[in-house]
């Protein structure tokens, strides 16, 4: 009986051992972010939200906001923020509007996802927890959130990590075409554009987004159970209706929340982000195509706080997901500069 606890950690250590000789270190990184615990969510109360979220590391740490995008849930960061919680800070990881727990408080509100309305719910996030500065990192939609937190109050951002880089919106102006690759790749946005891309995505929500995680990330091999973990996020009552105000609203297909007009005249504008600013790209991209390491002048306008950009290769849309060891030494750099 003494000796089987032994034997048991000896064939674990034999599987593991085993394990690393068959895959690949970026393959075990990303098979670690995929089944990483989740923590525990908590909820907190903004005027218009009660917002679900996990809150990792000592509350005395300098906080970090990171946001997910579209489709995605707070799963995308299970891989960041191990490192990031070591090196003392706090990190916070809410559920976007429309996703998983969070939640409208009244039954009238308007169910939208315009661009100012999630830039607005990062700052209403910060001040329910009374966060006078912090950090935000996100992509895709939390990553235009996470821009516009810090172009609009650059007292309240002290650092930011981009994932697809600046993607503050002018929906002010009328839709141009692009390239037709881009406008290949950008199909879902037109779909949903249409009722029966409403519909569509009423109905087939789960075999959608799963088809958009393959296409847009097309180098990434996931499991079943790691989209799973996430789709359930997808059930959220008001996603479908915050989905495609985002899509409509973006290309003037919808009306925004006039109580956030001010706003969106602001973001027209397209402000620039004035604080240290740390750009990655996924080189397979399916969603953007691939990015040039060069910065543009547009870059430098818009980030001139712009510390470095950096094209992965191998790594598609999902990069906290494919490549999370990159978001958070990214994050760190900035903070260790800044203190």
């Amino acid at each position: 009986m003494t000796n089987r606890p032994m034997r048991r950690t000896f064939l674990k250590l034999g599987a593991l051992a085993a394990s690393d000789l068959a895959v690949s270190s970026t393959g075990v990184r990303a098979a670690m972010a995929q089944n990483a615990s989740p923590s525990q969510t908590q909820q907190v109360d903004t005027a218009e939200l009660s917002i679900g979220y996990e809150d990792s590391g000592p509350r005395t740490g300098f906080p970090i906001i990171l946001l997910h995008g579209f489709p995605d849930d707070v799963r995308a960061f299970d891989g960041v923020v191990t490192p990031l919680t070591a090196a003392g800070h706090r990190v916070l990881v809410p559920y976007l509007r429309g996703y998983g727990p969070t939640r409208f408080h009244s039954a009238s509100a308007l169910r939208i996802g315009e661009q100012a309305a999630i830039g607005q719910d990062v700052i209403d996030f910060a001040d329910a927890l009374t966060l006078p500065r912090f950090a935000v990192g996100g992509y895709d939609w939390g990553g235009r959130a996470a821009a516009i937190a810090a172009a609009v109050h650059p007292d309240r951002v002290r650092a930011a990590v981009l994932i697809g880089g600046y993607t503050i919106q002018n929906p002010t102006a009328p839709p141009q075409p692009g390239p037709p690759e881009a406008e290949q790749r950008a199909w879902y946005q037109w779909y949903f554009n249409t009722e029966r891309g409403r519909a569509g995505l009423q109905m087939n929500r789960h075999a959608l987004c799963k088809y958009l995680w393959k296409t847009w990330s097309p180098t990434w091999s996931f499991s079943d159970a790691t989209y799973d973990r996430t789709a359930a996020s997808f059930d959220n009552p008001d996603f479908v209706d915050v989905v495609i105000h985002s899509y409509r609203h973006r290309i003037n297909n919808a009306p925004g929340d006039p109580r956030l007009a001010a706003m969106e005249a602001q973001l027209s504008k397209r402000p620039p982000l004035r604080c240290p600013v740390i750009t990655l790209y996924g080189a397979d991209d399916g969603v953007a195509g691939g990015a040039s390491p060069t910065v543009s002048a547009g870059e430098r306008t818009t980030l001139p706080g712009l510390v470095a950009k950096r094209v992965v290769a191998g790594v598609g849309h999902f990069m906290p997901r494919e490549r999370p060891e990159m978001v958070s030494a990214a994050m760190l750099e900035l903070l260790n500069a800044t203190k």
